[in-house]
């Protein structure tokens, strides 16, 4: 199995040192929208789609005057899933399946340039969505997404419960990681030389889930601010800083909008 790393979205909030850790506080920040392409055995699975090509000419529309004005994010087409996509060699429409960690603007805005493909997500997640969370932005689904959803029950994964392996899907699990979003995930893939686990926005800075666990203080405020359930979020922190800890070797975790996590899982594909 083959897993592509690229960042479908970068984003330039304020903040330097206070949001992204990196020195300097008198400049933007730098976060991105960290997607996985798969090359299972049923095809083409694609895993969050960042903002979507609809940001380049559209953006407002698409992502709403807030999201511009705070995340101040790149409207570049060659950072949409399916320029990342082409640049592979790939041809989008052999996407057949797409698994998605939230409905969030930044994680799901892409769906809508792949409609022929399966879009996978836990049951609570897209039920939030149906019920007119405000938090999602309903233009977004308007093409009719082909869902796919979950309860989040299933097997023990690395001291996690209720991890379920998808229908139709060699090697990726949803992993409940609540507390972001109501139905949050975390994607589980299975590269054959060790387990890789897209943590979606349970955590959002690198060290975050380390033993000595750090969050630049801006970054930590705005994590706090976006979540839904904070019982849940903190106590699933803990599951993957013991994750990380106990399981190292067998198991790499990543946070979707960590540029230090990106560029390190970017400098190789997984065969």
């Amino acid at each position: 199995m083959r897993v592509h790393h690229f960042n479908c979205g970068t984003m330039r909030p304020i903040g330097g040192r206070l949001v992204d850790g990196k020195p300097g506080l008198l400049r933007r920040a730098t976060l991105v929208c960290h997607c996985m392409l798969v090359e299972t055995g049923t095809g083409l699975t694609l895993i969050e789609t960042g903002m979507g090509s609809p940001t380049v000419t559209d953006a407002a529309r698409w992502l709403g005057s807030r999201f511009l004005r705070t995340s101040n994010p790149m409207t570049d087409e060659n950072e949409t899933a399916l320029s990342r996509i082409r640049a592979l060699g790939f041809d989008p429409a052999d996407v057949r399946d797409i698994v998605l960690t939230h409905l969030d603007l930044d994680h799901a805005g892409g769906l809508v340039d792949f409609p022929q493909a399966r879009v996978h997500v836990y049951g609570k997640e897209l039920d939030a969505y149906r019920t007119g969370n405000p938090r999602y932005r309903d233009v977004q689904f308007r093409h009719g997404p082909q869902w796919k959803s979950y309860s989040d029950a299933g097997d023990s994964w690395f001291g996690l419960d209720a991890v379920r392996e998808l229908d139709g899907v060699e090697g990726v699990a949803l992993v409940p990681l609540a507390g972001h979003t109501v139905g949050h995930a975390g994607v589980a893939v299975d590269t054959g030389s060790g387990w890789v686990l897209n943590a979606g926005d349970a955590y959002f800075f690198h060290q975050e889930i380390d033993t000595d666990s750090y969050c630049p203080p801006g970054l930590a405020m705005f994590e706090r601010r976006v979540q839904t359930l904070p019982g849940p979020r903190r106590e699933n922190q803990r599951r993957l800083r013991e994750l990380r800890r106990d399981h190292t070797d067998e198991v790499t975790v990543f946070a979707s909008h960590d540029l230090t996590d990106f560029v390190r899982l970017s400098e190789r594909s997984t065969v």
